[in-house]
């Protein structure tokens, strides 16, 4: 039987890029066990000291947008320049039995390959925006380890995303040629939190169709008011599959942290995040901490009905409830 790491082991391992104890170092954050979570905060509080010298970019899209074969790209681009690519893909979880596909590493096949290059499949549990919960805690033990590109893939288009905006440093939009139609399935306020829009699959008959998309992007934004003061959102196109224009990519990231670096808004950027990430705790606490608790349990079912058939408003049973939910503290206080 395997001898479980101290907390000292797992930062030494970590700090001298270890694989295998970055991945069970992650693992052991991502673990729903409470036995787990005092260790995990020791490790995440103890590794914080030597994160945060990363580009952190979030990337979402449209399906069928190729987001994997486009983050194989990119990282491959990077690793060739001498970067360390970590990639934080959040596979979609079944909302009945919280099963994942998780095949990131089969769908990027040479970069799994790269030395330089660590991809971390993470089940979203179904969490608003697709994005794992202790994704944040992630990446600072990924930056320890000495990557210095966190790439975060989202699972799809939503509302939620902007959960991945509070934890990277550059949002990225991919989107598809024919913009009318790829606009219909892109909520408004999704568009507007991108930094950089990139229209993907610029090759071949498509290049003009392309070159199209890429104006109606530019007109659309516009008339949007722009998510970050100070920074005009790029759009560019890019073929992923025939590596093109992925170099004029890199370039758009790294004018938005030179921008920003010589500003100081990378930084507060930064300090705001996690004011954000404590609120989202806070509310994730709560809100398992009141439907865990029994009484609310037995009551929810009642009040249910109750409301079902007309015998009570949906505010008069939120006061009920938290009334009960207090109470509950109170007697086992």
């Amino acid at each position: 039987m395997r001898k479980s790491k101290t907390t000292e082991q797992f930062v030494e391992a970590i700090l001298r890029q270890d694989r295998a104890a970055l991945a069970q170092g992650i693992t052991l954050i991502e673990s729903n066990a409470k036995k787990h979570f005092m260790q995990a905060q020791q490790l995440v509080k103890a590794i914080y000291p030597y994160s945060g010298k990363s580009i952190r970019i979030g990337i979402t899209g449209v399906p069928g947008a190729g987001k994997s074969t486009f983050i194989e790209s990119l990282g491959m681009y990077l690793c060739r320049k001498g970067h360390k690519v970590a990639v934080l893909a959040i596979d979609p979880s079944s909302t009945l039995s919280g099963g994942s596909i998780l095949g990131d590493k089969t769908r990027m096949d040479e970069l799994s390959k790269e030395k330089n290059a660590f991809i971390r499949p993470s089940p979203s549990q179904g969490k608003l925006g697709g994005v794992h919960r202790k994704t944040r805690e992630t990446i600072f033990l990924c930056e320890a380890a000495g990557f210095d590109i966190i790439i975060v893939e989202t699972v799809g288009v939503g509302q939620g995303e902007t959960i991945v905006k509070d934890m990277v440093d550059v949002f990225l939009l991919l989107a598809l040629t024919g913009a009318g139609d790829d606009l219909q399935g892109i909520k408004k306020g999704i568009i507007e939190l991108a930094d950089i829009i990139c229209i993907n699959k610029a090759d071949g008959e498509n290049r003009k169709k392309a070159e199209m998309t890429k104006v109606e992007y530019e007109g659309f934004l516009h008339f949007l008011q722009p998510n970050t003061i100070g920074w005009n959102p790029r759009v560019i196109t890019c073929s992923a599959l025939y590596n093109e224009k992925i170099d004029e990519l890199w370039q758009c990231v790294k004018q938005y942290e030179l921008f920003f670096k010589s500003n100081g808004v990378f930084g507060t950027n930064r300090q705001k995040q996690m004011t954000k990430w404590l609120e989202a705790m806070i509310a994730d606490y709560l809100h398992a901490s009141f439907y865990g608790n029994e009484q609310i349990k037995e009551l929810m079912n009642t009040i249910e009905l109750e409301i079902i058939e007309g015998n009570q408003t949906v505010s008069e049973a939120v006061e009920r409830l938290i009334s009960s939910y207090e109470k509950s503290f109170i007697k086992n206080g």
